[in-house]
């Protein structure tokens, strides 16, 4: 069976983070590299191999997959010039910026026979894949959920909005999807928002409702400072506490004693704790065995819709409701 040839487009961090792990795929190579700037993907050449093309097109005449690495705003044009060339495409989160954008990709990667996965990482990180296994043997009733930064300076272009969309595009949305894949489909929610460090709303209060009468209260903050945990799920069910801290760690605490049970992956390497590795394979996998993958096109633009919904609520000042 030949070698699936992966393309990636944008050479960053995230980038070279995914061309590290195929390299240790044996099912898959990576065929070719673009950057617009020339040196960084002849940097990542060095390092996971690859031809460096001057150009997308360049790119697809040597690929079968292509990785979508580069910045939030860039994602829907390049994915669907990808899906037109005939090719798997996996899309970095987010899966676009806006409702009408995140339609165009939408309805682009349901005319494609192909395989189009989205990178919401933390569904495969081992403590989200636990938080699931658990939540399959129990009942839960709501939750409290956290997502901060300590700041929007490092890298300098998480602060700027005309990157990354916004700050719950950047940051929050890994956690908005992270709620539907645990708890289900959304019914209706209320948000409220201010700015206070940044050039845009930074601060998000935010309460869910779920189809199945589940509820949960959401908190995100641009400034918080890099207190541990920053990303934090805390769900409650009957006599029963579960709480994840980052990827490093679940406790999970039952009974009416003052007992817990802990499972960490602290000595995880980061690719692996991540969940990088895991959906990773999981494209591959889709590919070679012509299935859809774990994270669709769909669920990328459910994460959309959610972070507009919030957008919108905070601005109008009324619940929103999903049909």
């Amino acid at each position: 069976m030949s070698k699936v040839r992966i393309g990636i487009i944008g050479t960053g961090y995230i980038g070279n983070v995914h061309g590290r792990i195929y390299t240790g795929d044996e099912r898959a190579e990576i065929g070719a590299l673009f950057d617009i700037v020339p040196e960084r993907a002849e940097a990542a050449a060095r390092k996971i191999g690859g031809k460096v093309c001057s150009s997308r097109e360049e790119l697809f005449d040597h690929c079968d997959a292509v990785l979508v690495c580069t910045p939030n705003k860039t994602h829907v044009e390049i994915a669907k010039d990808a899906v037109a060339h005939g090719k798997h495409v996996f899309c970095e989160k987010p899966f676009a910026i806006g409702l009408e954008a995140a339609q165009e990709l939408l309805d682009s990667a349901l005319s494609s026979e192909n395989v189009f996965q989205v990178g919401h990482n933390r569904r495969y990180a081992p403590v989200y894949a636990k938080l699931k296994e658990l939540l399959g043997e129990d009942r839960a009733h709501s939750a409290h959920i956290k997502m901060n930064r300590g700041e929007l300076k490092n890298p300098e272009w998480t602060g700027d909005v005309n990157v990354t969309g916004g700050f719950l595009y950047e940051t929050t949305i890994h956690l908005f999807d992270m709620m539907r894949f645990q708890f289900g489909e959304i019914e209706e929610l209320v948000a409220y928002g201010s700015q206070h460090e940044y050039p845009e709303l930074d601060e998000f209060s935010v309460i869910f409702k779920f189809r199945n009468g589940f509820h949960c209260t959401f908190a995100s903050s641009s400034d918080a400072s890099w207190i541990f945990p920053f990303e934090r799920i805390e769900v409650f069910c009957h006599h029963r506490t579960i709480l994840t801290q980052e990827m490093e760690h679940l406790i999970d605490s039952q009974g009416w004693d003052a007992n817990f049970d802990t499972h960490s992956w602290a000595m995880t390497e980061k690719e692996e704790r991540w969940g990088y590795v895991q959906e990773d394979l999981a494209f591959i996998d889709a590919i070679i065995e012509g299935k859809e993958p774990p994270v669709t096109a769909l669920d990328g633009y459910k994460s959309v819709e959610l972070v507009e919904s919030v957008y919108e609520a905070i601005k109008t000042g009324k619940r929103v409701r999903f049909d």
